[in-house]
């Protein structure tokens, strides 16, 4: 036991320990009184009930607060004198007893996480943001139940973890009464309140309750149905897999306006951000299908992350690893038409790639030594390199040893906290591989490796076919995987699977086999890794029968492109121009156009974009009306929208909004009017009437209204105002809406503003931290990536690289977020110089 815990802000990973060791059976009982009024306080009081161990050292409660927000406390009936310094209330040692305590606190509750609007609120409290509201024992691994009491104006409604006894009129007010929630860690829980909807359905016997702010009655009538029914699914899929019926008293929903993330796994109460979940009848297959993988992701993590919680934020990535592995398994079974296996590819080998090919990447699993900074965590390797590594090790172990593994893990922790460790253990129990071997490459380490290949021929025969992989970094590590090659003739293809141990590994099954035309890799898209393209494959790649085939040559020509392998920038964009027509699977499609937006904006000159727009142009429009599917010609006309440079592109989408037809077979919602409205404002189309404020006319809903009209600054015509939007931003409670900030930002620093906007970076980056201390946890790295994202000239490389250099003890994990988000920016300025070289 230690002698003493430094009083320090936020919660180091030594005071989480003793309190872990002290501390149990603890319970809080919470009321808060929420005024109709934003500007007004919301007060409140509370009971922390919790069993001591021994009384050896004063007790910190965390409270990110200033002091004057604790009003009163109370310990075991003594009232004593308020000691709040550096984030946390001490209560000293002489107050506390060996046993049961109550220490009884009144106070003002903090605002930075109430997420407060002029007609709901509601709370986002991961990772440590518990703390911020109330005083609090915020770790993970103090699991307790929450009793909650709200007071809220009399025509609001309110939803909690826990389920509702009853409430109570007064007047102008409504108190709601909630009973003691199941036993929940902090960050979990969760209340809103508002002007809400509420709609409830009772699927397989169980009731489910949905709040929302939609008006839309399209979006209502084609979306309702499929909500409620793809929780259903999700919750049989869990069961099923799991073993384990659903472990808490109740399972509500609610949709916001702009949340922060797409979803939030509260118990009994799951956040959505709103347009997520309402879809339109011009809705894509994508939309559907990451609509029913965000449900089923939030749906999962009732089991892993809610049932067994980490015991520390530096396994955070276990929750979402498997929110994601078993969200990618119920879209499966659960949507019509959905491609597991290309799903999986599309979905996370990008995003994956994006951060791993960057000098900031970092390991699935990073140490912590206090959670103040544990939102750095999270990012693409946690959400989308970690399901692609759990995919290996299923496949490693057997789908069969893999998921009795995960159901002895939950059996075995089930209402109580673990760690990756010990998972690893009852893994390795199930397969004679030497998992710890494999976790050390693929958790703890960063990177990925690149491959090459030697093919020997002889006599029109495969004498031998050798890969070899080395880091991506130079190393000589080694990534154990499978994958698959596939041996491509003119008659036919020949797929083999590898199981690569060695630095080198000969594919035995090659040897005898005819000579190919030319080898495929990685075409089951399961491999990890930067795979050869052999340019041979190119003349015939819009013509192979497998989607996922195509995907995966795809991914592996873009990432070769940006380590500048076998093919450049120009050359990559002319041969999927070709394609454009020719690719007809949706997903492809789409993955198809972003690369084409990102390499035109990317990597081309700004003359050189002038100058291939109107061809490019026309040959997105005909390629528009070629395809068939109507998801298809929407995909292709939003990329039309995006490169719309010349004139006359500008002049038919003009017409397109203005008289609200879309080009035949294309069916365009109010959110793409809106879209195509801020398009034409960034080109500073000239019309007779502000296009954008006609746009808001147009809108009916009143949260989408105020979105658009915080952004219209950011796409002003006029630079002063520009200046004066993003000098707004330096102002904490003007970044309160963080998708808007993030959405406007995007505007602000499009190539088509870039000589004006450039001026930001270097403020931007003096941001940072604070945006850290005050933002949630995906902001800092958002906002970096739309601020230099499409940046690629040498003095916006330059502004990067001499604030990193000015800044040689900056935070480490913000360092990497930044040479994350920079990374294109750093990739471009070689690129372009290489292009104009040559």
């Amino acid at each position: 036991m230690a002698d003493s815990i430094p009083v320090e802000t936020g919660v180091s990973e030594e005071l989480a320990a003793y309190r872990k060791e002290v501390i149990s059976s603890l319970a809080y009982d919470i009321r808060l009184d929420i005024p109709e009024e934003k500007a007004q306080p919301v007060l409140g009081a509370e009971v922390i009930s919790f069993n001591l161990k021994e009384n050896t050292l004063p007790l910190q409660i965390d409270f990110k607060e200033k002091s004057d927000h604790l009003q009163q406390v109370t310990v075991n009936g003594k009232q004593i004198e308020i000691d709040h310094r550096n984030e946390h209330l001490v209560i000293p040692q002489q107050y506390l007893q060996e046993g049961q305590n109550q220490v009884e606190i009144q106070f003002i509750a903090g605002d930075l996480s109430l997420n407060r609007n002029e007609e709901f609120l509601y709370t986002l409290l991961v990772p440590d943001r518990a703390r911020t509201v109330f005083p609090v024992f915020d770790q993970p691994n103090l699991k307790a139940s929450f009793k909650l009491s709200l007071t809220v104006p009399k025509d609001w409604k309110a939803l909690a973890n826990g389920p509702l006894l009853d409430s109570l009129v007064t007047e102008d007010k409504k108190t709601y009464r909630f009973a003691a929630s199941d036993t929940i860690s902090t960050y979990l829980f969760s209340f809103a309140a508002g002007k809400f909807d509420h709609v409830s359905r009772v699927i397989d016997g169980r009731t489910m309750h949905f709040y929302h702010r939609e008006t839309d009655e399209s979006k209502l009538a084609l979306s309702m149905d499929p909500i409620f029914q793809i929780h259903a699914d999700a919750l049989a899929f869990m069961e099923d897999y799991t073993q384990i019926p659903y472990p808490f008293q109740k399972f509500d929903f609610i949709a916001i306006p702009d949340f922060q993330y797409g979803g939030m796994e509260h118990v009994g109460a799951i956040d959505y951000k709103a347009s997520s979940l309402f879809l339109d009848e011009g809705a894509t297959q994508t939309q559907k299908i990451s609509r029913s993988n965000l449900i089923a992701h939030e749906t999962a993590h009732m089991w892993f992350g809610d049932l067994v919680t980490m015991q520390w934020f530096n396994d955070v990535w276990m929750k979402e690893v498997f929110a994601n592995f078993m969200a990618d398994k119920i879209t499966q079974v659960a949507l019509e038409n959905s491609n597991y296996d290309l799903k999986f590819l599309i979905d996370h080998f990008p995003a994956a790639y994006s951060v791993e090919r960057t000098a900031g990447a970092n390991p699935i699993r990073q140490p912590l030594s206090n959670l103040q900074d544990a939102g750095s965590l999270y990012g693409n390797i946690i959400y989308h390199k970690a399901p692609v590594v759990m995919r290996q090790l299923e496949r490693l172990m057997g789908e069969e040893a893999f998921k009795e593994g995960l159901q002895e893990y939950l059996k075995t922790y089930a209402n109580n906290n673990a760690t990756w460790p010990q998972l690893i253990e009852i893994l390795d129990a199930r397969t004679p591989e030497d998992l710890q071997a494999w976790n050390q490459v693929w958790v703890n380490e960063p990177g990925r490796p690149i491959f090459s290949y030697d093919l020997k021929t002889e006599n029109g025969k495969i004498k031998q076919l050798a890969l070899k992989q080395q880091g991506e970094d130079g190393s000589d590590r080694l990534w154990p995987q499978f994958f698959e090659v596939t041996l491509v003739y003119p008659d036919g293809q020949k797929e083999l699977t590898v199981n690569i141990n060695e630095k080198e590994e000969l594919v035995e099954a090659a040897a005898g086999e005819p000579a190919p035309d030319f080898i495929l890799f990685n075409t089951s898209g399961q491999g990890y890794g930067v795979f050869p393209v052999d340019e041979q494959m190119l003349p015939s790649l819009f013509s192979l029968e497998d989607p996922v085939v195509r995907a995966s040559a795809y991914i592996n020509l873009y990432e070769n492109m940006l380590n500048s392998r076998a093919i450049e920038p120009g050359q990559l964009l002319n041969f999927y121009r070709k394609g454009l027509e020719k690719e007809t699977e949706e997903l492809n499609l789409r993955l198809l156009t972003s690369q084409v937006e990102n390499i035109f904006w990317k990597f081309l000159t700004p003359e050189e974009r002038t100058q291939l727009a109107p061809t490019l142009e026309q040959e997105l429009w005909s390629a528009m009306q070629q395809q068939e599917a109507a998801n298809s010609k929407k995909l292709l006309f939003k990329a039309y929208q995006s490169v719309a440079l010349s004139k006359e592109a500008q002049d038919k989408l003009y017409q397109v909004w203005e008289k609200q037809e879309a080009p035949a077979g294309v069916k365009l919602t109010e959110d793409d009017y809106t879209s195509l409205a801020l398009a034409l404002a960034l080109r500073d189309y000239e019309t007779e009437e502000n296009i954008l404020e006609e746009q808001i006319a147009r809108v009916q809903n009143p949260d989408r209204k105020q979105r658009l009209r915080f952004m219209m600054p950011a796409l002003s015509a006029d630079v002063q105002e520009r200046d004066a939007f993003f000098a707004s931003l330096k102002a904490e409670e003007n970044r309160e809406k963080e998708s808007w900030v993030n959405a406007s930002l995007a505007y602000l620093h499009h190539p088509l503003r870039a000589q004006t906007s450039e001026k930001y970076l270097k403020e931007s980056l003096d941001l940072l931290e604070e945006i850290q201390l005050t933002g949630d946890i995906f902001f800092p790295y958002s906002w970096l990536q739309a601020t230099f994202g499409s940046y690629q000239s040498p003095s916006a490389a330059s502004t990067v690289r001499t604030f990193l250099d000015a800044h040689p003890d900056y935070n480490p994990k913000l360092r990497a977020k930044i040479l994350q988000a920079a990374d294109d920016l750093f990739r471009a300025e070689k690129l372009v110089k290489t292009q104009k070289g040559s």
